[in-house]
């Protein structure tokens, strides 16, 4: 195996501007005879090299791979790490687009593959859902293929059961969700008599713009999604008059007491126990709870467990019909310069990640080897349960190079029951019917220096008023004057930079 000379990413962003002169031409380096890859891995041990998937995929990509495994807990300190030395992949998970990242590829130190993704020669690269490639993109460029997450995860799960005690159909609006937490809390739902039930279960939640609860509900209102553009401008979600809507509306299901008491401080941890327990019957999160309370009820109720959960997606709200998406990626697959230092080895690159994205490939990483640890009967996938340990290999590292963004085709796995089948059938249903209506963050492309450094300070400042807002702690007055020193504070800059990069691209 050839063993090629590599530059630190640290000094090779400093040179980047002619790195670049001198290797888009396509000429003077030697063909690549192996692929380096730097990953994460969540099992219990790594993958051995030259495992039945490394074999396997390595024949896919007609390239010999060489993947590097690194814990996920220290996946982080270990890509500052490999940057900053001089053995460097040919292609790293990125796991985020954080300062180091962003500041290192406008550099010079990534592959900018924009053009090559567009040029329609590598088809599988080519996404399905271009906002999530523009959301993985730093200021209009795409420095990596993106991993593929389920775009539509935002649901209401309510207790069937205690709908169906009280006569009360599944929620279609946001006023349909505000009398169902009234009966729920009100109407004695569990039907034993006592005073001891309430509506929505909401766990502590800080930040904004993460997919909490309160995020779907203002979502629902019409206050966009972290940003929203208004007059050819984009704006703050929570300087809208939506945005304020729906925290009223919050602030009203705390005040009646439609919500649980420690709203503010429960554990995330013990979310599902009050839903379980019959003390709380509304959850708003991602659907798979629902599938994963379905199945702590088979344990408790193995019979009759079939009649607990009712999944719903997007609710109307007052001013129309808006579902909340995920970014739609985790991380992404870039391409070092200091690994990958010509055009020619970039082509070979992306035609092996091309092959990456085949079907057969999916199901190599998300499943396995077909006849060893799982079959396909009638179309779907079904494990050996004596060879999991290898099933949690695969899922729990292979997976983890799955990129999926021409769209996911491997196998689906086969349900245990009718009612498991009917509940992931929903959720597919789900993700389609609100994808149509779902509310991209208009900026998520761009990164604004100011916020970069001072993001987390600032979005604190959002985060706490919308508590103490919501707890009656302020009123519109003190809501608005944390909205006023957010600005202060250097929210009018990221404003300022966030429209100079959207000018720039519009």
């Amino acid at each position: 195996m050839l063993k090629r000379k590599r530059m630190p990413i640290a000094l090779l962003a400093v040179a980047g501007l002619a790195l670049t002169a001198c290797s888009d031409g396509g000429d003077g380096g030697e063909p690549l005879e192996s692929l380096t890859i730097m990953a994460p891995f969540f099992s219990a041990v790594p993958p051995e090299e030259d495992d039945p998937v490394d074999q396997a995929l390595s024949e896919l990509a007609g390239l010999d791979l060489s993947v590097q495994w690194v814990p996920n807990t220290d996946y982080g300190s270990k890509t500052n790490t490999v940057l900053a030395g001089d053995d460097i992949p040919d292609v790293m998970v990125i796991q985020g687009k954080d300062q180091s990242f962003v500041q290192t590829a406008e550099a010079g130190g990534f592959w900018d593959l924009t053009e090559y993704l567009a040029s329609g020669d590598y088809p599988n690269l080519v996404t399905e859902n271009p906002q999530v490639q523009e959301a993985s993109s730093v200021n209009g460029k795409v420095y990596g293929v993106y991993r593929a997450r389920d775009v539509v995860r935002t649901s209401v799960i309510l207790r069937q059961d205690w709908l169906d005690n009280l006569g009360l159909a599944q929620p279609e609006t946001t006023a349909d969700l505000y009398e169902i937490a009234r009966a729920f809390t009100e109407d004695d739902p569990d039907g034993n008599g006592e005073d001891d039930t309430y509506g929505i279960i909401n766990p502590a939640w800080g930040g904004i713009g993460n997919g909490s609860p309160y995020d779907a509900i203002e979502t629902w209102y019409g206050s966009g999604n972290l940003w929203r553009e208004e007059g050819g401008e984009l704006v703050p979600a929570f300087t809208t008059d939506e945005w304020l809507q729906a925290l009223q509306y919050e602030r009203d299901l705390v005040a009646n007491g439609y919500v649980n008491a420690d709203y503010a401080t429960m554990d995330p941890a013990t979310w599902n126990e009050p839903f379980l327990n019959g003390k709380g019957g509304i959850i708003i999160d991602v659907q798979s709870r629902a599938t994963q309370l379905a199945g702590l009820f088979k344990e408790q109720d193995p019979e009759n467990y079939d009649q607990y959960v009712a999944l719903v997606g997007q609710l109307d709200g007052p001013n129309g019909t808006y579902a909340l998406p995920t970014s739609g990626y985790s991380g992404f697959l870039a391409v070092p310069r200091a690994g990958v230092q010509t055009e020619d080895q970039l082509k070979q690159v992306l035609s092996a990640l091309n092959e990456l994205n085949t079907t057969e490939a999916q199901n190599l990483m998300n499943h396995g080897i077909e006849g060893d640890n799982y079959t396909v009967v009638d179309g779907e996938a079904v494990f050996d349960a004596a060879k999991q340990d290898f099933t949690d290999q695969v899922t729990g590292a292979w997976a983890q190079l799955g990129m999926n963004v021409a769209g996911y085709d491997a196998y689906p796995i086969q349900e245990e029951t009718e009612y498991d089948q009917a509940l992931y059938q929903r959720r597919l249903d789900l993700q389609a019917e609100d994808l149509a209506n779902a509310v991209f963050n208009p900026a998520a492309g761009f990164v604004s220096p100011t916020y970069t450094t001072s993001g987390a300070q600032l979005d604190t400042i959002i985060a706490d008023a919308r508590i103490q807002y919501i707890a009656g702690q302020i009123d519109d007055a003190g809501l608005q004057a944390a909205v006023d020193t957010w600005r202060s504070s250097g929210g009018d800059d990221v404003v300022q930079e966030i429209n100079d990069l959207y000018a720039d691209l519009n």
